[in-house]
């Protein structure tokens, strides 16, 4: 008996994979009418979205990086559609996944297709959508700047090798951010606006997001001179810096300036005029496991305003 139609859309680089050919093989042994669609270039995402859901596909599953869970979670929210989304982890970082504790093997992470889906939240900023996180400042630049062999040797270490290799480089951005009841406005080093917790290959930057709870977590690392010094004693010790966050948890926020302030979402640099980040609540069928940190947010909600 069939279980179900299934699309998975794939990045073009992990078309000869062994492991996922062999989940794929293996959820079709259990009942999975399961069909594999590849992006190769810029807009395939959304067109093998638009596709499957025109064919009455209502389960999609994100095979490839953060960047591509980005580019089908923003086709489908774009859509308003009711299709589900499963999460295939094959990039470098997969900071989402990693975070929401999605298995990082094939077979295991298409296990969650079995698992009802769970309604979680998206960010918004300039009509594009991100699942994970906006970032901005010195640690947007580390990230850009660390090569692709770095990252399979070291992991999330390479990161910071970048980061205390470059730390010469690094110089402050101004900011002026505002949101219902929070103000700020200064230098600052690092930003992440989150909705999910860790960006950069593994650095947590919003420690408490959760995905399904109406709200954006803002972290700010600020930069006047003592945190500077600061900064460059811990990273050389590798220590942690996170009691010198500002933080805040909002449904919106704007970023009024932003003088030498570069931002990406998700990996990919920020190309907008409008700097309002907003959250839309539940626009996303996830499926996530049951206890994955990213969800149960309602019991512990405390809304601004």
């Amino acid at each position: 008996m069939s279980k179900g139609k299934a699309l998975m859309i794939l990045h073009g680089k992990q078309a000869l994979n062994d492991e996922v050919r062999a989940a794929v093989m293996l959820k079709r042994k259990q009942g999975w009418d399961l069909a594999v669609r590849l992006t190769w270039e810029a807009g395939d995402a959304r067109r093998c979205v638009d596709e499957a859901l025109d064919a009455g596909y209502t389960r999609l599953i994100a095979g490839g990086g953060d960047g591509t869970l980005r580019d089908i979670t923003e086709a489908i929210v774009h859509k308003s559609s009711d299709a589900s989304l499963v999460l295939l982890p094959l990039g470098t970082a997969n900071d989402f996944a990693r975070a929401a504790g999605v298995p990082l093997e094939p077979a295991q992470a298409l296990d969650l297709l079995d698992i009802a889906p769970h309604a979680v939240d998206v960010g918004e900023v300039g009509g594009q959508v991100f699942l994970n996180m906006a970032t901005g400042g010195f640690g947007s630049q580390v990230t850009a700047n660390t090569s692709e062999d770095l990252k399979k040797v070291l992991g999330g270490a390479a990161y910071l090798f970048t980061g205390l290799s470059r730390f010469s480089e690094l110089s402050a951005a101004y900011g002026e951010l505002q949101g219902p009841g929070f103000q700020w406005k200064g230098d600052l080093l690092a930003l992440g606006i989150g909705n999910g917790r860790q960006a950069g290959g593994g650095h947590v930057l919003c420690p408490e997001a959760l995905a399904d709870d109406g709200l954006l977590d803002i972290s700010i690392l600020p930069a006047p001179q003592e945190v500077v010094s600061t900064l460059k004693d811990l990273l050389a010790g590798g220590l942690g810096i996170d009691n010198m966050f500002i933080r805040a948890r909002l449904p919106w926020v704007e970023i009024k300036v932003a003088q030498g302030l570069d931002i990406n979402l998700d990996g990919e640099p920020l190309q907008v005029e409008s700097l309002r980040f907003t959250v839309r609540a539940k626009a996303l069928r996830l499926h996530l496991p049951s206890d994955s940190p990213l969800l149960g947010a309602s019991a512990a909600l405390n809304r601004p305003g």
